[in-house]
């Protein structure tokens, strides 16, 4: 083979991965290519939403994709990569409040949305460089927006199709509201935030004048209280059931309640149930037929159904009314302890219960239905799959997907000024905004004057439509059927509850299928003390992924990225990425040592006659390219890279090399053929089995050493079991007991110099081998080249006794080792 260049010195990513990834790009290396037979693997990834900087967190779990797809790829199969944006909704909404300083009620709607659409833009071109920096094997010609034409098109023509269906419908009811961002929001965005408070405990009145001690930390609620439960069977209560209890500060009375949420152990075992101070107040609510007295507005203040508190927030309105009870005494405690509070994910503020008009999606009606799909889905880990189970069995809402923001898809509905009847858009005036453009027909009641539908809809209404985005479902039905469903969903565990939950909802509602084959999980990648998870919109991390590929390289990143499997968080470590540059460089220090005696060679299509040694480091590569092609099939790609990497450094750089140099470097020696044949098919081997993980390095000494086939290593074949060189049993037995032999000998002889601090290249006037195993014996003595090679030993023999007056070194049962410095 003719070499078309030759391996720098030294190994430089910054120059390195620059120029491969723009040859990548120019020359679609990781194109997905429409005319091909090959079997499609199809990727629903992530799109990122638009929120703040991507930290290093986010180059840890997009990493794990990547690992899978260049996998895949070199498999044979033609892999579908895509990549989008979220950035419609809240998120980029807050982004653009938080970076602009103004809000949509200060420059109005249309001028907001343009400049969320400018500022999502520019995050976005930071994105795609990162990602391609990153090397992410991405092809950029299926990017997307969840804002752009299409996406809005797919969104309201499946809010359509669900409508008709009757599986989506909009009605007033208790709804979860974030009164910070003013919306409402769905179960899913709720967090638990643990904080301190104070429990209060009131004097309530029984009818015969006795005091009821009711515990709370919501008194601001008390004007909007309409019973009080208890457990059925606690005796304390038992004779006060059904009987009305008046309320402190307040002229009224309500009815004592019996109702096993109620606990008995909980505070004073009497609960006060108010509308609404949580989803256990809306249970009561529901199931007993209680009366609604909504005191809270959709800002946080109370209104004017509160009497004197109207108009004051809900801290404000708490202090005014527990200053007022102790004032009448009827304040019996207060006790401060920890709490864990609702609060929306987004903005952290606790959340309200209040009575709103919204749409919804049905899903507690067919809980069944998506917990036996996800039974149908294979998890990477396999334990997430009872985080999905767990989330739908403990559903307690429908989803309501209707947002009171601005940015995001509108809903393609008006009402009729007259009749009030819903009226829906036309498929074919998709995407439509109805606060822009009037329905194609009067109402049916013959008015042509309509009001539009003003909410946007919640951003996983139209993130759960992924797949029919990305795949263009409705622009380009035949890449739809070829992608569709996908073959995985790489996704972080914190939103099972939300984007894998979704996406299931309308895939089957919508397609009567699954989404997807298989769901990978990745972790969090957490802030350097090991506890927090790292967050765009609050800041980011210490360190930017760019500054680490700046400093280490990308490899380097991914290097660390690929120590961790998939469902497991980890620490972002600088450590671990510097070990990963160390990787790359060995690498590049290997592959140099390579070229000196691989320059020029084409192996031959039989193995020429090989070393004992030769066939020791063979066997071993079989067993490799088995085990990691499993572990990668399993999703395991940090085993992979783990053993990889172990064989790369212990049996190929620190033995086999020193063992076979001789050989290599000595055209002469006996088997020297053989040496270079065997560090060819080695050296070609591991890096196709590292490539998924470090593609540049590989990349560059592939198509330096090694490019007969392709322009990129990303476009070769995974290395197969056929391709390498096999033995009978008796030539494996022996093969594998010499090579084995030679390392513990190696490694007796390192550590002889290393203990009287001699260099490793000292030698030695002989090394004299005892063995019992006269097969044993046989294979040493023929391997003496290699054994002098490791040693650096003037003469090597091999007998059944050792001289006694040698410097012995080992002794065990088959082997014995002795030296003459």
């Amino acid at each position: 083979m003719t070499m078309a260049r030759t391996l720098a010195k030294t190994y430089d990513p910054r120059t390195v991965e620059p120029r491969l990834n723009e040859h990548w790009q120019r020359n679609g290396v990781y194109h997905f290519d429409r005319a091909s037979d090959r079997p499609t693997y199809a990727i629903d990834s992530p799109p990122a939403t638009v929120s703040g900087h991507l930290h290093l967190g986010h180059a840890y779990s997009y990493s794990h994709a990547d690992f899978m797809a260049r996998f895949w790829c070199m498999n044979g199969y033609n892999v579908f990569y895509p990549m989008g944006f979220d950035d419609n909704g809240l998120p980029t909404e807050r982004l653009v409040e938080k970076r602009m300083g103004v809000t949509a009620a200060q420059i109005g709607r249309q001028a907001f949305n343009q400049l969320c659409l400018d500022v999502g833009r520019s995050f976005e071109e930071e994105y795609q460089a990162l990602w391609q920096r990153l090397g992410l094997s991405i092809d950029w010609r299926f990017s997307y927006r969840t804002i752009d034409t299409l996406s809005r098109r797919t969104s309201q023509q499946a809010f359509l199709d669900l409508h008709r269906k009757g599986l989506a419908y909009q009605q007033d009811a208790p709804t979860i509201w974030c009164p910070e961002c003013r919306t409402a929001i769905a179960q899913a965005e709720l967090e638990d935030l643990p904080r301190q408070t104070t429990f209060y405990t009131l004097a309530f009145t029984l009818p015969d004048g006795t005091t009821l001690p009711i515990a709370t930390t919501r008194p601001e609620l008390l004007p909007a209280c309409v019973a009080i439960f208890v457990h059925p069977d606690d005796p304390c209560y038992s004779g006060s059931i059904g009987s009305m209890v008046r309320i402190p500060l307040m002229e009224r009375e309500v009815p004592l309640l019996a109702d096993p949420l109620a606990s008995p152990e909980k505070g004073t075992g009497a609960v006060m149930c108010c509308t609404f101070g949580d989803a256990t107040d809306v249970e009561w609510w529901r199931v007993h037929q209680l009366p609604l007295l909504a005191i809270l507005d959709r800002d946080g203040r109370l209104n004017d159904s509160s009497g004197d508190l109207a108009g004051l927030t809900i801290t404000e309105a708490r202090a005014r009314i527990v200053e007022a009870l102790r004032t009448a005494r009827l304040l019996l405690s207060e006790q401060t302890q920890p709490q864990s509070v609702r609060v929306h994910e987004r903005c952290d503020t606790p959340v309200e219960h209040l009575v709103t008009r919204q749409w919804f999606i049905r899903v507690l009606d067919h809980k069944a239905e998506f917990l036996a799909a996800g039974e149908r889905i294979r998890w990477h880990p396999a334990h997430m799959g009872a985080r999905y189970r767990e989330w739908v069995e403990n559903l307690k809402w429908d989803w309501c997907i209707s947002r009171q923001r601005y940015f995001g898809v509108p809903f393609p509905v008006w009402y009729c000024t007259a009749c009030g009847e819903t009226i829906l858009a036309d498929d074919a005036q998709l995407p439509i905004d109805p606060t822009v453009t009037q329905p194609k027909h009067p109402c049916t009641c013959g008015n042509n004057s309509f009001t539009p539908d003003h909410d946007v809809m919640d951003v996983w209404a139209t993130s759960s439509n992924t797949p029919q985005i990305v795949g263009q479902w409705l622009a380009d039905p035949a890449l739809y059927q070829q992608v569709f469903p996908f073959a995985l969903r790489p996704q972080a565990h914190e939103i099972i509850r939300t984007w894998a939950f979704y996406t299931i909802v309308k895939s089957l509602y919508m397609f009567d299928t699954l989404p997807w084959r298989e769901v990978a999980i990745s972790g969090w990648g957490l802030a350097p003390e090991g506890t927090a998870k790292i967050s765009k919109s609050k800041g980011g991390g210490p360190m930017s992924p760019q500054e680490m590929i700046d400093k280490y390289s990308a490899d380097a990143v991914r290097y660390w990225a690929a120590s961790t499997g998939f469902g497991k968080d980890t620490t972002i470590s600088e450590e671990r990425i510097q070990a990963g540059a160390k990787l790359a460089t060995k690498l590049w220090n290997v592959a140099r040592l390579g070229e000196r005696v691989l320059a020029g060679y084409a192996p031959p299509g039989t193995p020429p006659a090989l070393a004992l040694t030769d066939r020791w480091l063979l066997i071993r590569l079989r067993r490799l390219v088995e085990r990691v092609t499993t572990l990668f099939t399993e999703y395991d790609y940090a085993t992979a890279k783990a053993e990889t990497e172990t064989f790369f450094w212990t049996a190929l750089t620190d033995n086999y090399l020193e063992l076979a140099k001789m050989r290599l470097y000595d055209a002469a020696a006996p088997l020297a053929e053989g040496a270079r044949y065997t560090l060819y098919t080695t050296l070609r081997t591991l890096l196709k089995l590292f490539a998924p993980i470090l593609p540049y390095v590989t990349d560059e000494i592939y198509t330096t050493l090694f490019a007969t086939e392709s322009d990129s290593i990303h476009r070769v074949a995974w290395p197969r079991l056929a391709s390498l060189p096999t033995a009978d049993d008796t030539e494996q037995s022996a093969a594998e007991a010499a090579g084995d032999a030679m390392v513990t000998i190696a490694t007796a002889v390192r550590r002889y110099k290393s203990e009287r601090q001699l260099s490793l290249g000292r030698e030695l006037a002989r090394l004299e081998i005892a063995t019992d195993d006269p097969m044993l014996a046989d294979s040493l003595r023929a391997s003496a080249i290699d054994l002098r090679s490791v040693t650096r030993a003037a003469s090597v023999a091999v007998s059944d006794h050792l001289d006694p007056s040698l410097l012995k070194l080992l002794a065990s049962e088959r082997l014995r080792v002795a030296i003459q410095p």
